[in-house]
């Protein structure tokens, strides 16, 4: 079941239920989006008709960030968790090294997906990666990178491009990659790879994981100011219409 907000469908879904899902889509073999919809991406998906368009065909939209939970409860309705891109990564390779499903890491500076792969696969040995590739590539080259994936048979393709860059690149090639489940993951691999430091859990319990990554790295403050923006859209469409 999906939940409409702001016009963008989000699925109802703990994070259980999206792994399940997701290994629907790995068995079917057929190639499904995912998109981990933070309040940034929904702000923009307003202006955006395109990139609203690519979310709602996507086949899995979870919430990533508080600022999605609280946008539903302001709907008058509910989603049970929040689902990032990291905290995905981590439970399907975990499931993926049991499963034997294989893996190829997309995205960030040159060197910084081989490394979170090869991190990923000191704690899961068993863990088959398919192939690992920067994100720095040219629109040139892009055929290139398309054909390297498809060559590598991956059943999952955890791309760290940035939003909303990595679900337009999905979207745009989601058939030529063929690739069973393809999924944005921001800046996931910086974190894994040991780049950028997570935010302590007492920080994550308490929902200010955003303010602890502004602290890391100043230069997201021009992205913080669009969440005063977001809440004042949320407010003004669904408790002062």
């Amino acid at each position: 079941m999906k939940i409409n907000l702001l016009g963008v469908q989000v699925d109802n879904l703990d994070m259980a239920g999206a792994l399940e899902k997701i290994a629907g889509f790995i068995t079917a073999q057929k190639p499904h989006q995912v998109v981990t919809l933070n309040p940034e991406m929904l702000f923009y998906a307003q202006k955006k008709p395109a990139l609203r368009k690519i979310i709602n065909q996507a086949h899995l939209v979870t919430a990533d960030g508080v600022g999605i939970l609280w946008a539903a409860r302001m709907a008058g309705t509910s989603l049970p968790a929040r689902i990032t891109g990291i905290d995905l990564v981590w439970r399907l390779v975990q499931i993926a090294a049991d499963e034997g499903w294989r893996i190829f890491f997309l995205g960030a500076l040159p060197g910084i997906a081989e490394e979170a792969a090869a991190q990923l696969q000191k704690h899961y040995p068993n863990l088959k990666v398919a192939g690992t590739f920067h994100g720095y590539f040219q629109p040139m080259e892009e055929p290139g990178v398309i054909t390297k994936i498809r060559q590598a048979q991956p059943d999952i393709l955890f791309t760290a491009l940035g939003a909303p860059k990595q679900e337009v690149f999905i979207a745009r090639h989601l058939r030529a990659l063929n690739v069973p489940v393809c999924i944005g993951v921001g800046g996931s691999f910086d974190v894994i790879a040991g780049r950028v430091k997570r935010v302590p859990p007492w920080m994550q319990k308490i929902h200010l994981e955003w303010l602890g990554r502004l602290l890391q790295e100043p230069k997201r403050w021009p992205r913080a100011l669009v969440l005063p923006r977001f809440m004042w859209l949320v407010i003004k469409t669904y408790r002062l219409a």
